[in-house]
């Protein structure tokens, strides 16, 4: 459900002031990211690293309250529920949106990852969810990138994940990650919780 709040009812008043009418309000953080265990469970479990990444993403993210508004055109929202937004080639060689809509259950997650991916890909259509709060997602395996930052439009405000290929050593395997948000919708503090919070997640017993 999205339902508009009054920024002067909510602690974002202040940033709502200082920031929505900025010409770039995005910030970018970079952090590299332990991911051994969550690699190893992918290859044990015959699961798509993708598909963990994105829903550790989405766990961390529904542990702060900040993810939970977005500003969109000079007005702010609330959601209660969250999703995570993946890039999808086609069988035309493009790429698609998804929108998958996120649960707590990895295994339900897993079933709607794998559907609405696939389905996206044979019908080269894209899928969106306007009743959560959408986190995009981007990931560039081709090769190793230590920071992705996204280009900014105003039409999209959304908190952006981004990352390039694993890097594999002998004992560790390592990915940067870059995490955009805009400064309406959380400040510094808050974006890094969530990336403790999603170093953690990935290090944990799924």
């Amino acid at each position: 459900m999205k339902q508009e709040i009054n920024p002067k009812d909510t602690s974002r008043a202040q940033a709502f002031e200082l920031w929505m009418s900025s010409p770039m309000p995005m910030v970018t953080l970079t952090k590299t990211f332990d991911v051994t265990r969550l690699y190893k469970m992918s290859k044990r479990n015959g699961l798509k690293f993708n598909m963990l990444l994105c829903w550790c993403i989405g766990k961390a993210a529904s542990l702060v309250e900040e993810f939970y508004t977005l500003p969109i055109d000079g007005k702010l929202y609330h959601f209660d529920q969250l999703a995570v937004n993946v890039i999808v080639s086609n069988c035309r060689g493009g790429i698609n949106s998804c929108d998958i809509p996120f649960s707590d259950d990895l295994q339900q997650f897993n079933h709607r990852y794998l559907k609405l991916t696939e389905q996206a890909a044979n019908d080269c259509k894209s899928s969106y969810l306007d009743d959560r709060m959408i986190i995009g997602t981007s990931g560039i395996i081709q090769t190793e990138i230590d920071c992705i930052v996204n280009q900014y439009t105003d039409q999209f405000n959304n908190p952006m994940v981004m990352w390039g290929k694993n890097r594999k050593g002998v004992f560790k395997t390592t990915l940067p990650i870059s995490f955009q948000f805009h400064h309406v919708q959380m400040d510094g503090g808050q974006a890094a919780q969530f990336l403790d919070n999603l170093q953690r997640i990935i290090s944990s017993r799924l």
